[in-house]
């Protein structure tokens, strides 16, 4: 899928190819699972500190999800807004994954991407607004 501009183009290819592959795996995700649930709406990719950056565009239903590398050269992870509790929430149905605070999911780049959880996660951020409104929890 064509990038949104060269900026975000330039920012995948500035780390580490492995973890930019894994990265662009999620991305990948991100447009599919939007694509497959109407309330979720139009995406808008952009960067947002410096970060490749997904956010719903229309109906603003969700948070934005962020993809990053971290300090630790052997990870990467996906963000969301801290102060929503969607982090929280996850962490108690999923302790086994490793989480920076209540902002990221941490993956490991020699660990195969949990697929069917991070789908999950990036559905509940695509629907967070959505699900609020309603009383639908995780």
């Amino acid at each position: 899928m064509k990038f949104a501009n060269d900026e975000i183009a330039a920012t995948f290819e500035s780390y580490n190819p492995e973890i930019s592959e894994k990265l662009l795996t999620i991305r990948a995700m991100i447009f599919n699972i939007a694509q497959q649930h109407s309330e979720i709406g139009q995406i808008a990719e952009d960067l947002k500190w410096q970060e490749p950056s997904y956010l719903t565009n229309s109906p603003k239903s969700g948070l934005t999800i962020r993809l990053s590398t971290t300090k630790h050269s052997d990870k990467y992870a996906i963000s969301v807004h801290c102060q929503s509790r969607l982090i929280s929430d996850f962490r108690e149905v999923y302790p086994q994954l490793s989480y920076d605070k209540n902002r990221s999911i941490l993956l490991n780049i020699n660990d195969d991407i949990p697929t069917q959880l991070i789908e999950q996660f990036i559905y509940l951020a695509l629907t967070y607004h959505y699900r609020k409104k309603r009383g639908i929890g995780i």
